[in-house]
C-alpha cells in the first residue's frame, strides 16, 4: 500500500481552506472507496488500479460526503464553548471571554443572544445542522457583543475580523426568506 500525499483545494462544497489529503492505494481493495479524518488531514482509501482521473473524482466525492456528515453533526454545549474560545482567540485576540455558551430552544426569532453583564451566550437550536461558517458567524457576533453591547459602527468594525460575515448573513437571510415562502403542494402525484 503506497501513500500519495497531495493538496486539494475546495471544490463546490464548503471547505474553509486547503486541506491535506492523503490518498492510499491498496491492491487488496477492489471496488470500494472510503475516507476518514486523521488529525488535520483526510485519508482517502482507493483501489490501486484506479487512474489519476478516477482518483481525483473520488477524492472530491469523498470530501463532499465527509463535509455533509460533519455538517449534520450537532455540537454539544461543551464543544460550542470550546469553539467560542477558539474564535475569540482567532478574531478578537482572546479578549471576548464568555462565562457560558449553550444551545437554547426558546429563541425562535433570533439566531443568538448575549448578556454581557453575565458573559452568557445563547445560540438558537435552529442553527444546528447549518454550515459551520454560519454557526461561527453567530458565535463571533455574540462574542463581539461581549466587547461592544450595541450594533453601532464600532461593533460592525469589530465583526469585520470574521472573514465570512457577509456570506453567513446572506445564508441566514435566505433561511428567513425561505421560511416565509408559501409551501407548494406536492406535485409528484403520490
Amino acid at each position: 500500500m503506497s501513500a500519495d500525499p497531495l493538496q486539494h483545494r475546495a471544490g463546490k462544497t464548503e471547505r474553509s481552506a486547503t486541506s491535506a489529503i492523503e490518498v492510499r492505494r491498496s491492491a487488496r481493495r477492489r471496488r470500494t472507496v472510503s475516507a476518514y479524518r486523521e488529525g488535520d488531514r483526510t485519508v482517502v482509501l482507493i483501489p490501486a488500479r484506479m487512474s489519476k482521473a478516477e482518483e481525483q473524482r473520488w477524492v472530491t466525492v469523498m470530501l463532499d460526503k465527509l463535509a455533509a456528515q460533519e455538517s449534520r453533526r450537532v455540537l454539544g454545549d461543551a464543544e460550542l464553548a470550546e469553539r467560542a474560545e477558539r474564535l475569540s482567540a482567532q478574531f478578537f485576540d482572546g479578549s471576548a471571554r464568555p462565562a457560558s455558551v449553550r444551545w437554547v430552544t426558546n429563541q425562535n426569532t433570533r439566531w443568538g443572544s448575549c448578556t454581557p453583564a453575565e458573559g452568557s451566550i445563547r445560540l438558537s437550536h435552529r442553527l444546528q445542522g447549518m454550515p459551520e461558517y454560519v454557526i461561527d458567524y453567530v458565535l463571533c457576533h455574540e462574542l463581539a457583543h461581549l466587547l461592544v453591547p450595541g450594533h453601532g459602527p464600532d461593533f460592525w468594525r469589530l465583526l469585520e475580523a470574521y472573514p465570512r460575515t457577509e456570506r453567513a448573513r446572506g445564508y441566514l437571510e435566505g433561511v428567513v426568506a425561505a421560511a416565509r415562502l408559501p409551501h407548494l403542494p406536492d406535485t409528484r402525484g403520490e
